[in-house]
């Protein structure tokens, strides 16, 4: 996420409202990949979004210098922790692996 805010930021982007992420970006595919790997979970409706949002506070953050601070990522994680969704009741279950083969 910060490479992404950095090579925006080094782009000369100057507002974060300009970001934006599509189901096609590089950003999405590499995200859903590291964590989907085999791609045996639908992805959440609003990961598009969460993932949009988190790029442009990273963005924010780094444009306003906060990266110089020790833990300049704590309060970006604290917004969007407010995105989660619970975890769905699928994910619990001790077959859980087992279902997705």
């Amino acid at each position: 996420m910060e490479k992404y805010a950095r090579q925006a930021v080094s782009e000369g982007m100057k507002n974060a409202d300009d970001i934006h992420v599509s189901n096609d970006s590089e950003i999405y595919r590499v995200l859903n990949l590291h964590y989907n790997r085999n791609n045996h979970i639908e992805v959440p409706q609003n990961f598009r979004y969460v993932v949009e949002q988190t790029l442009r506070e990273f963005f924010r953050a780094i444009q306003g210098g906060k990266d110089t601070e020790q833990s300049w990522k704590k309060s970006i994680y604290k917004i969007i922790s407010r995105m989660d969704d619970p975890v769905p009741e699928y994910f619990k279950s001790p077959n859980f692996l087992e279902q997705l083969e």
